[in-house]
């Protein structure tokens, strides 16, 4: 309370209310999948397919993911997360490619591709000695513990540096101290308890002769398929300078749970440098290069051929698994749970049909006509051809391994209970084939859950890989960006239905109005083209049997309020458990029900009839206090879609008469 020097009347506004309850986002979204690049098992936020392309790669017939993710974004999805996963086998899992640089001693640091893949075999260096600063030392001020120094300007503790006379060889040494007053260069720290592990007297030198100081780092250049792409200047070979060049390309670390500071680097990284070298004390003898010269970098490869289910799957995690183990059960679905705030999770990959890239050969020069007379021809111009690589293909999951995967992410849901499932039906079930529908009602028949909800048949878009061609991807991506948009346009309580898909040309499979007449009453949401009105989904239900949770709008409403409700009276824990908390927190859940009733979330004509809130003596008796239980009881009732309107039309006398009416779906 302020202190009060004044007698008078002071007034002071004093909030007596609970802290109040906001909508939680409901359009974020979660993939899993085969890129080309990118880091392995880790969540990554992407708002853009710019974004996706910066740090996981292209499109590539090794995966449906980068085609998922740009039909999430074209469709009306501004944010999701995404997790590449590969094999992680001990010999035929995911390597990164990797160079090493020497010296005279042996290998010194290794440069590796930032993430495992065999893009980074299609990636060379160049590493470039660089004199950053020169100077020349008095010899007749100069000593064995430090250099008097023309000009101290480019050196700092920690640099390495190359002194040079004539008549002597060279040697090297670490600066440990600057002094900038009498322009010394220190090579025995003067300071007790500062010195460096190089620290070590000037010798061998004629003291009537002055010695060349050459500040060396080094500088990598890093091309890809012949472009340069990024440099890195400065690089020091010595760990305790600022610009220690593993330090400087260290492994880029992504943010993995959502905060106000989650950043993404600027640019996704190319290599990173890792020390082979154990540094003794001893000081470190110069990199063995050749000066202009790019080595490639080998030994990268996909880690696709080995993929099994428990990649796309992973383990869970005991409180007494250490750092190492933990890292390798935190895969694929098991990785999701590192991120709280998706609502919407897909895995297109595991019903992946592995096409292999096309593989574009130079076109010959037009032939030559002898009888026309033509100056001679310029000069031939040396171009780069990128070399082409047989892309490592994941194999081909069978329906089980594909159930597995579903069940598992289906179950994921469940034990969160703040995101539903999105599955794609297997490639077996997309086609039209003799069975009919009768694949796709089999795969219907294996699930049985409100958190889930299937969308039928596959699509077909046009390739971006170049080859004037389509490609049938399955619907989840588009499927899910339809979800985010309805979200951020109406509300998570409109059902993402009728709405024309974009990029999309076609459907794997036409479905006729009887077909969507047995598809529809058993949960599997049809998707559509219609004369005039394009490619739309035709359906918003969930796999349930349950009448109750039919609409996966009504399930993710429900989600959506379960979550905010309890990210939001988290206040209440450990707060007096009398009347004033009880008023407090139904007060707080009838203004946020309120809320979502004026947005036409819930049924009824006035709040009394769209929800209830009780949280008083009744349900909260004596002995469930002393217990420490505060319970409120909290009824809704969810809008549904409606799906079916009839038009009846008739005659009335001498005139014709059409009403139009809506009836509301019943249980099939």
């Amino acid at each position: 309370m302020p202190e009060r020097l004044r007698p008078g009347v002071y007034t002071e506004r004093v909030d007596a209310s609970a802290p109040g309850i906001a909508v939680i986002r409901t359009d974020i979204a979660g993939f899993i999948g085969i890129a080309e690049s990118g880091p392995l098992d880790t969540p990554v936020p992407v708002q853009s397919f710019r974004q996706f392309q910066a740090h996981f790669g292209d499109f590539t017939g090794q995966g449906f993911l980068a085609y998922a993710v740009r039909g999430f974004f074209e469709n009306g999805g501004i944010r999701c997360w995404v997790i590449r996963i590969a094999s992680q086998h001990p010999t035929l899992g995911a390597k990164a490619a990797a160079l090493e640089v020497a010296g005279p001693g042996g290998a010194v640091w290794q440069i590796e591709a930032a993430n495992p893949g065999c893009w980074g075999n299609d990636v060379s260096v160049a590493v470039q000695t660089q004199r950053l600063a020169q100077t020349e030392l008095d010899p007749v001020h100069s000593r064995p513990q430090y250099g008097v120094a023309a000009s101290i300007s480019g050196f700092q503790r920690g640099s390495l540096v190359r002194l040079s006379q004539a008549g002597a060889l060279p040697q090297q040494r670490v600066v440990s101290a600057v002094d900038a007053v009498n322009k010394r260069l220190h090579w025995v720290n003067p300071e007790a308890g500062a010195a460096l592990p190089y620290d070590l007297a000037l010798q061998g030198f004629d003291p009537n002769t002055k010695i060349t100081v050459d500040s060396i780092a080094y500088r990598i250049l890093v091309y890809r398929k012949g472009r340069l792409l990024s440099h890195f200047s400065g690089l020091s070979l010595i760990p305790e300078h600022p610009d220690y060049g593993p330090e400087v390309l260290a492994p880029a670390s992504y943010p993995v749970r959502l905060n106000n500071q989650d950043r993404l680097p600027a640019a996704a990284p190319v290599i990173v440098v890792h020390e082979l070298r154990q540094h003794t004390g001893a000081i470190p003898e110069l990199l063995t290069i050749d000066e202009g010269v790019s080595l490639p970098l080998s030994g990268g490869s996909d880690g696709l051929a080995a993929l099994a289910v428990a990649d796309f799957i992973g383990e869970p995690v005991s409180p007494f698994d250490s750092d190492l183990v933990k890292a390798r059960k935190t895969r694929g679905i098991e990785a999701l749970n590192l991120v709280d705030e998706i609502a919407v999770t897909a895995v297109p990959d595991i019903v992946i049909q592995p096409d292999p890239d096309p593989v574009y050969v130079p076109e010959p020069p037009p032939p030559v006509n002898p009888c026309i007379k033509c100056p001679p021809p310029p000069e031939p111009v040396e171009q780069f051809v990128p070399r082409q690589r047989a892309r490592e293909l994941p194999p081909r999951f069978t329906d089980e391994q594909v159930y597995q995967v579903q069940a598992a992410l289906i179950e994921h849901c469940e034990l969160r209970c703040d995101r539903v499932a999105i599955l794609d039906p297997p490639f077996s079930a997309a086609q039209n084939d003799s069975l009919g529908l009768g694949a796709i009602l089999a795969w219907r028949a294996r699930f049985d859950s409100t958190y889930a909800a299937l969308y039928y048949p596959w699509l077909r878009v046009l390739e971006p890989r170049g080859t004037q061609s389509v490609r049938m991807i399955p619907p989840s991506g588009h499927v899910i960006g339809q979800y985010a948009e309805a979200d951020l346009r109406v509300g998570v309580h409109k059902a993402a239905a009728n709405r024309e898909l974009v990029w999309a040309q076609a459907l794997s499979v036409a479905v006729s109005d009887g077909q969507h007449e047995v598809l529809n009453p058993l949960g599997i949401n049809a998707i559509r083209g219609q004369l005039g009105r394009g490619i739309r989904m035709q359906g918003a239900r969930t796999l349930s049997s349950d009448p109750d949770w039919r609409y996966i709008n009504v399930r993710r409403l429900l989600l959506m309020i379960r979550k905010a409700v309890d990210v939001a009276t988290q206040w209440a824990v450990f707060e007096p458990n009398n009347d004033d908390t009880r008023n407090k927190l139904s007060m707080s859940l009838r203004s946020f029900l309120t809320a979502i009733w004026q947005q036409g979330a819930l049924l009824g004509a006035s709040p009394e009839q769209a929800f209830f809130v009780k949280c008083d003596q009744e349900n909260n008796p004596p002995e469930q206090r002393n217990n420490g239980w505060l319970l409120a009881h909290v009824g809704v009732a969810p809008s549904k879609p409606f799906e079916f309107v009839v038009l009846r039309v008739g005659r009335q006398g001498n005139e014709l008469e059409i009403t139009e009416s809506v009836l509301l779906a019943r249980a099939a």
